[in-house]
């Protein structure tokens, strides 16, 4: 996660960043204030050439006026092209700024539940798309449109009750459009994404679609959002479409009109010819942006519905603070009365858990499932954050760490695994600079340098997006070894061998005892005898609370105790052995028996 500076209280990373935009904003606006005045300069050129050259017979004046109007007209392109390429180079900057920001918070917002996916990201582009195309030069020469009416009228009133009338008829145009089409456009963004989901859920799903037959019904559902996805967008296409034919109707029936009452004027000696051709020249700048605006409606509204999705995602996710860094903890894990509701329904996951894990312990996590095992993993490296208790990591409280450092300091191998496309050194590194010697350390503290000799490239074999060119196994002790790179002070392990073989939970048991030489304070969940054996604490859980915590020994005789009031004789039969393995081997059947 990215270090992002807090921005002004009340603002958004939104709002901050095209608060940063107004010196580009206001430059673009410059050269667009400059341009439309040397939009002037041909039907002030008309107008002379027209009412003096022509009557005076003058070339030299017609040679002065014509450089001057070509000379305005270059520097108009110019200033035209740079206006452009600052909208282009503010869309990039725009993106490059905010891009990073919105892809952490969206991973946020994954961790809470809120699947947003990269719908953040594509809002982006598309609130950068606007910006950076001809769109906002419509928005700066809007403005202008009085001005020209204004020098319109001062050629003539009935010129400028023409160029009125016509630009208010224009801007009627436009604000039906936008009030037949708002509802529409938005209905279509909405089951657009929620369409994408699905898709996203199919594909991620493939295995389980194909297997079991499901195809035609997820098709079937995909279709039904797809057609209301493309009946929104006929029908803000047809209207939209309507309505730029009517404004380009109005725009030459109005250029025809300007010139017919133009004409009408100078055989009335009311203006000179000059002055009928120049109105007809500005009052089609004038009108151009508003025909412009009309014929970009659809990426307006697309981008104005981004930037509010934007803002409300910014508001929901603010940036998270930079923290001082603290020392390197030794890795002395503390938890007291720790308690966890989901924030939406305020169900109750974990109700008042305490126990604690010092470096150089292996700490096992027990219990059937639904008992909040995983959310209690999840707590611990900090993805989610407790309605009471707390978490303290050397004594200090797990909020206060840097997220950056804590993530340096922390280990986590979820039961879920999710490699990235790359190559299995750069997922074992983390997807970060590391040196060759600290990926392979990682590889062997996981005892996985083998298996990884034995793909096509090694360390620099492509796994595929997600590691789909390897098995669970695989993916699982691949996760491990991206775990323990650099060999963290606290080791999270969420049932790290649901998918290993007996040679894998051989490497597993390795791999545990190596943590706890190195004075890693470790925490697995898992109850078969590879990991249990290696446990010095065990804590066992059951609906969401404690049930027993200590040392290993004393755990497995009271639960050994527990279970004979269930009749669980074969259970007694193998602690009364009091080998360790066949200890673990007790509480893993009696788990499996329900004796809770």
């Amino acid at each position: 996660m990215a270090k992002q500076k807090t921005v002004e209280s009340g603002q958004t990373v939104l709002e901050a960043a095209l608060k940063e935009c107004r010196s580009a904003f206001w430059a673009a606006a410059l050269f667009s204030f400059i341009i439309n005045i040397l939009v002037l300069a041909i039907p002030l050129y008309m107008l002379q050439v027209m009412d003096r050259v022509l009557r005076s017979g003058s070339v030299e004046t017609l040679l002065l006026l014509t450089v001057i109007a070509i000379a305005a007209v270059f520097v108009m392109s110019i200033l035209d092209t740079l206006r452009n390429s600052i909208a282009m180079r503010t869309g990039s900057w725009f993106n490059d700024k905010l891009a990073p920001m919105f892809l952490e918070t969206s991973c946020r917002a994954q961790i809470r539940g809120d699947h947003a996916g990269t719908e953040m990201l594509r809002d982006l582009s598309y609130l950068q798309g606007f910006i950076a195309t001809q769109g906002m030069a419509a928005f700066f020469d809007s403005p202008w449109l009085p001005i020209f009416v204004v020098f319109i009228w001062q050629l003539h009133p009935y010129l400028g009750m023409v160029a009125l009338g016509s630009a208010l008829l224009l801007l009627a145009i436009s604000f039906i459009t936008e009030w037949l089409t708002h509802a529409p456009s938005v209905k279509a963004e909405e089951t657009q994404i929620e369409a994408m989901r699905l898709a996203d859920a199919t594909i991620r799903n493939a295995e389980v679609v194909h297997a079991m037959g499901m195809m035609p019904a997820m098709t079937d559902r995909w279709r039904q959002l797809n057609d209301l996805v493309t009946r929104s967008i006929h029908f803000a296409g047809d209207v939209s479409g309507y309505m730029l034919t009517v404004s380009k109707f109005v725009r030459s029936a109005v250029q025809i009109a300007i010139l017919g009452v133009g004409a009408w004027l100078v055989v009335e000696n009311h203006i000179t010819p000059g002055g009928m051709i120049a109105a007809a020249i500005l009052l089609g700048r004038a009108l151009a942006p508003i025909e412009m605006a009309i014929g970009g409606w659809k990426g307006f509204i697309a981008a104005r519905l981004a930037y509010d999705r934007l803002n409300d995602h910014a508001k929901t996710y603010p940036p998270v603070p930079e923290r001082t860094r603290l020392p390197v903890p030794t890795g002395q894990l503390t938890v007291e009365n720790l308690t966890f509701a989901v924030p939406e329904s305020g169900n109750v996951i974990l109700n008042d858990i305490t126990f604690n894990a010092e470096p150089g312990e292996v700490l096992a996590i027990v219990g059937p499932s639904g008992a909040g095992k995983s959310t209690l993993c999840r707590l611990l490296v900090g993805l989610n954050e407790q309605v009471a208790g707390e978490i303290r990591l050397d004594g200090n409280d797990l909020r206060h760490w840097d997220r950056l450092q804590l993530g340096e300091l922390v280990g986590f191998l979820p039961q879920e695994v999710e490699l990235f496309s790359g190559t299995i050194r750069e997922n074992i590194a983390r997807m970060g600079e590391a040196r060759d010697d600290e990926v392979f350390a990682a590889a062997e503290l996981a005892h996985v340098h083998a298996l990884i000799q034995r793909l096509p490239h090694g360390y620099d074999t492509e796994i595929g997006d997600g590691g789909v060119r390897l098995s669970g196994g695989q993916r699982q002790r691949i996760g491990l070894a991206r775990a323990v790179f650099r060999t963290p002070r606290l080791v999270v392990l969420d049932e790290p061998n649901s998918n290993l073989d007996q040679a894998g939970e051989s490497s597993l048991a390795k791999t545990l005892r190596d943590l706890k030489a190195r004075g890693s304070t470790v925490i697995v969940v898992g109850h078969r005898p590879s990991t249990l054996s290696e446990a010095d604490k065990i804590l066992v859980m059951q609906d969401g609370s404690a049930v027993m915590f200590g040392d290993r020994d004393d755990v497995l005789e009271a639960w050994s105790k527990a279970s004979a009031g269930f009749g669980s004789t074969d259970i007694l039969a193998l602690h009364r052995a009091s080998a360790q393995p066949t200890g673990a081997k007790a509480i893993e059947c009696s788990l499996e028996a329900g004796a809770l």
